[in-house]
């Protein structure tokens, strides 16, 4: 478990972090989730103990991450997976960490065939991909088999099948009951992953809930409808007290959207009035549309401005 308190950290005149307090649970992925410049690393870092805050704590399993015996054994890490000596083979850095802190070395092949770098693990780290490296960083972070994870961006050079490769490896993680903390950018993916979400903006929390409440609380669902007769429809909605307006989705014969009612009411009206329709259905805000919406103040930086 992470228990974030009242964290606060500031550079000078900037607050990167202002009083932020929420708990990662074991046993689900959580998503973490901020606009650039929220203040996600900076949190991250202050977990690890790289950053000191400048007030609040951080307890990891109910310590400070500085306190830890064997901290790679209770907490693994990804925050930059390029921070790697290349002139090392991916085997030779795992068994260094490895063997600095009393992990067996048979941890070494284990997770580099878990990450699938068996086959280049003789391979100096500075000709990998970024992708590869991606793999090394997270090999590193279980390593230890630890109970607590933490993961900066981790798709970040992953193809495809590696993005569902990780997307399976976090949510396996996370049914063995450990504790799994992701930062993304990334909205269609944490949809895919996370359970739980913690959205931040300049540094303070905005959300702290589960993914469907969160897109639930953050967008307007409405009924999709499409028809030759988009008139016709407007006028028998109009006179039930139901909003309808256009939808430019580039929908053929007319593409409407049904607002204040659930998809069974209008499916009733459609029959009722012998309406011609070609497809009817509710239609429920993305990830990625409630984000926006949530975090459209908290966006330090838009084009154009």
């Amino acid at each position: 478990m992470i228990e974030v308190e009242g964290l606060t950290k500031r550079y000078g005149r900037t607050l990167a972090v202002d009083g932020l307090s929420f708990t990662v649970e074991p046993g689900r992925v959580t998503g973490f989730l901020g606009p650039n410049g929220a203040g996600k690393s900076t949190t991250m870092r202050m977990v690890l103990g790289l950053d000191r805050p400048s007030a609040g704590r951080v307890l990891v399993d109910g310590r400070p991450y500085a306190e830890l015996t064997d901290p790679l054994r209770r907490v693994g890490a990804l925050l930059e997976a390029r921070a790697v000596h290349g002139g090392r083979s991916a085997y030779h850095h795992l068994l260094w960490l490895a063997q600095t802190n009393r992990i067996p070395v048979s941890r070494v092949g284990e997770v580099l065939e878990q990450v699938g770098l068996t086959a280049v693990k003789r391979k100096r780290v500075k000709g990998f991909s970024l992708g590869m490296n991606q793999r090394l960083g997270i090999a590193a972070a279980l390593l230890g088999d630890p109970g607590v994870l933490l993961f900066d961006e981790p798709v970040n050079g992953l193809d495809p099948e590696g993005i569902v490769w990780l997307r399976t490896l976090l949510k396996d993680l996370a049914g063995q009951g450990r504790t799994v903390f992701v930062s993304s950018h990334l909205m269609s993916e944490m949809a895919l992953t996370a359970e739980h979400l913690v959205v931040i903006g300049r540094g303070r929390l905005l959300a702290d809930t589960t993914v469907e409440r969160f897109i639930a609380d953050n967008s307007r669902s409405f009924v999709r409808i499409t028809t030759p007769d988009p008139a016709r429809l407007r006028s028998v909605f109009a006179a039930e007290g139901i909003q309808v307006t256009d939808l430019e989705d580039g929908a053929e014969g007319g593409a409407l959207a049904a607002h204040g009612v659930d998809a069974r009411r209008a499916s009733e009206l459609v029959a009722a009035h012998g309406l011609v329709v070609h497809e009817i259905g509710l239609r429920q805000a993305s990830l990625e549309e409630a984000f926006v919406r949530m975090t459209a103040a908290a966006v330090e930086f838009r084009e154009g401005m």
